[in-house]
C-alpha cells in the first residue's frame, strides 16, 4: 500500500503535532505514536500495488515546477464509523485543481487507486486523531474546537508513503520520496 501525501511547511507541522501532543496529554489520542515517523499532511491518493520506482520517476518530473501554495484550516471534522478526527481545508478551486491534475496525470495508475480518494469523492483532511471511541471523539472535538484558532498554512510539497508493517499498536509507514516545491 502506498499513499502520496501533501507536505505542509515546518511552522504548520508544529502546530499540528503540538494538537496531536496535546491530545495525548489529556489521554484522547496517541495519534503520532501509532505512526512510525509521522508528518502532518493531506493525504491526496492511495493505491495497492503500485510501480514504485516508476510512479517516484513521474512525481519528480509532474511537480517539477509546482509553486507552494496557502490553504486554510478552519473546520474540525470527522469519518462516519471510523473514529477520525481532523482538520479540512477550506476547498478552493487552487487545492481542487490541485488534486484533479494529480490524477490527470496520473491516469496510467488509477486502477491502482484507492477510489475514496479520486476527484469527486475526495475529503481532503488532515488527521488528528484515529479510531477513537464515541466519548473520546466527542472529548477531542471539544479540546479542538476549544482552540477557536483558524490555521493558515502553505502546501510545499508532496512525499510517497509505503505502508511496511501494520502491527496492532503501530503503524510503520514511511515517506520514501519527496519532492519540495519552489
Amino acid at each position: 500500500m502506498y499513499w502520496v501525501i501533501a507536505l505542509f511547511d515546518d511552522q504548520t507541522e508544529e502546530l499540528i503535532k503540538g494538537i496531536w501532543k496535546e491530545l495525548a496529554v489529556k489521554d484522547i489520542s496517541y495519534y503520532e505514536e501509532e505512526i512510525n515517523d509521522a508528518r502532518p499532511h493531506i493525504t491526496l491518493g492511495s493505491y495497492t500495488g503500485l510501480d514504485k520506482e516508476a510512479y517516484i520517476d513521474s512525481l519528480g518530473t509532474f511537480y517539477e515546477h509546482t509553486a507552494p501554495f496557502r490553504i486554510t484550516f478552519n473546520t474540525v471534522g470527522s469519518f462516519l464509523n471510523f473514529g477520525t478526527l481532523f482538520l479540512s481545508p477550506t476547498v478552493t478551486r487552487e487545492l481542487l485543481e490541485f488534486h484533479s491534475s494529480h490524477y490527470d496525470y496520473f491516469h496510467s495508475f488509477k486502477r491502482k487507486a484507492n477510489p475514496l480518494y479520486l476527484p469527486g469523492n475526495w475529503i481532503p483532511h488532515c488527521t488528528l486523531a484515529n479510531k477513537l471511541s464515541p466519548e473520546k471523539l466527542a472529548e477531542g472535538f471539544e479540546h479542538c474546537l476549544g482552540r477557536g484558532d483558524t490555521i493558515e498554512a502553505e502546501i510545499i510539497g508532496v512525499a510517497l508513503i509505503e505502508l511496511l508493517d501494520d502491527l496492532e499498536d503501530c503503524m510503520n509507514s514511511p515517506i520514501i520520496y519527496t519532492k519540495s516545491f519552489r
